[in-house]
C-alpha cells in the first residue's frame, strides 16, 4: 500500500509517524511552543531528527472551548512556516486546516498533504484543491459544527456512525476528483466520543479497516483527554506513557500512520516493539 501526495509515494509497508507544529498560542497540549516562525522551524527541525516520517502544521487550535479565527490569521500563521520548511527540508508537509483558503496557501507554498478534521463538511473546496494539486488528504471523522464538535452527544453505535461519515467524506473528495491513492483516513479520536468509545475504536480498529480496505488508516491520540480522564492527568504534556501505549495498540490494530507529539520516543517505541515481534 502506498499513499500518494503532490511530491511523491510514501510507502505503507512500515509505520508512519507524523509530528505535531502547532503555530498557534492555545493549542490544548503545547500552546505557544511553536507559535513564532523561528520556534516552529527549530521545533520541526527536532522533530525531523527524532525520526518523523512527515510534518504536520496547524494554525489554529481544535480544543474544547477554542474560538475560531480568521482565514487570513491562519494563513499568517501557516504559510510561512510551510514555506520556510519545503525550502530546507526534503519531508512531506501537511497543513492541518479545514479552510478552503488555508488549504490553497499551505499547498502554493510547499505542503503536499492537506489534513481536514471536518472530512470536507465545512468545506467541500478543499477536496476540489487537493485534486487540483493532486495532494495527500486525510478525512477525519467528526460531527457537528466547530464549536460543538466536543459537545455532541455521544451516539449509540460508535463505529456505524464513524464508517456512515467516512463514506460520506469519500464520496464528496472522490466526486470532485481526489485520487484514491491520495486518500488517508482518519477515525477522529477524541472527537466527539466517550472514553470507552475512543478505547473501542483503538482496540477494534479492524472493524473500520474492513469496510475500507483500500484506505490507510491513521490514529491521532496523542495526549487527548480520555488518556488524562483514565490516568487521572489534567496536564496534557504528561500523558507520554499513555500516549505510547495508545500508538502502539492502534499500529498494533492496523494503523499505518499514526500522529503524535512526542516522535522520538514513540518512534523507539514502535522499534522495540517489532523487534519484540509485538506488530
Amino acid at each position: 500500500m502506498i499513499w500518494r501526495t503532490s511530491k511523491r509515494e510514501l510507502d505503507l509497508s512500515r509505520t508512519l509517524v507524523m509530528g505535531i507544529v502547532n503555530t498557534t498560542p492555545d493549542s490544548f497540549s503545547d500552546g505557544g511552543e511553536s507559535y513564532t516562525l523561528d520556534d516552529a522551524v527549530r521545533y520541526a527541525e527536532k522533530l525531523i531528527s527524532d525520526g518523523a516520517d512527515i510534518l504536520d502544521i496547524g494554525g489554529e487550535s481544535t480544543r474544547p472551548g477554542s474560538e475560531r479565527i480568521t482565514a487570513d490569521e491562519e494563513i499568517g500563521r501557516v504559510a510561512p512556516v510551510v514555506e520556510a520548511l519545503a525550502s530546507r527540508f526534503d519531508i512531506p508537509i501537511s497543513v492541518d486546516t479545514s479552510k478552503i483558503e488555508v488549504a490553497k496557501a499551505a499547498l502554493d507554498s510547499g505542503a503536499e498533504i492537506v489534513n481536514d478534521i471536518s472530512g470536507l463538511r465545512f468545506d467541500p473546496r478543499i477536496a476540489d484543491a487537493a485534486a487540483k494539486a493532486g495532494a495527500g488528504l486525510i478525512l477525519m471523522h467528526s460531527r457537528g459544527e466547530f464549536y460543538e464538535m466536543h459537545s455532541q452527544d455521544p451516539v449509540e453505535d460508535i463505529f456505524a456512525e464513524v464508517e456512515c461519515g467516512l463514506r460520506k467524506s469519500l464520496a464528496i473528495a472522490l466526486d470532485r476528483g481526489v485520487g484514491q491513492e491520495n486518500i488517508v483516513l482518519d477515525v477522529g479520536v477524541g472527537f466527539g466520543k466517550t472514553v470507552e468509545q475512543n478505547l473501542s475504536l483503538i482496540e477494534n480498529l479492524a472493524r473500520i479497516i474492513a469496510k475500507f480496505e483500500e484506505f490507510p488508516i491513521l490514529v491521532g491520540a496523542s495526549r487527548k483527554s480520555f488518556i488524562g480522564k483514565l490516568c487521572d492527568e489534567s496536564d496534557a504534556r504528561k500523558r507520554l506513557g499513555g500516549s505510547i501505549a495508545a500508538a502502539i495498540a492502534a499500529v498494533k490494530n492496523g494503523a499505518k500512520i499514526v500522529r503524535v507529539h512526542d516522535v522520538q520516543e514513540t518512534r523507539q517505541a514502535l522499534k522495540i516493539a517489532e523487534a519484540l515481534r509485538i506488530l
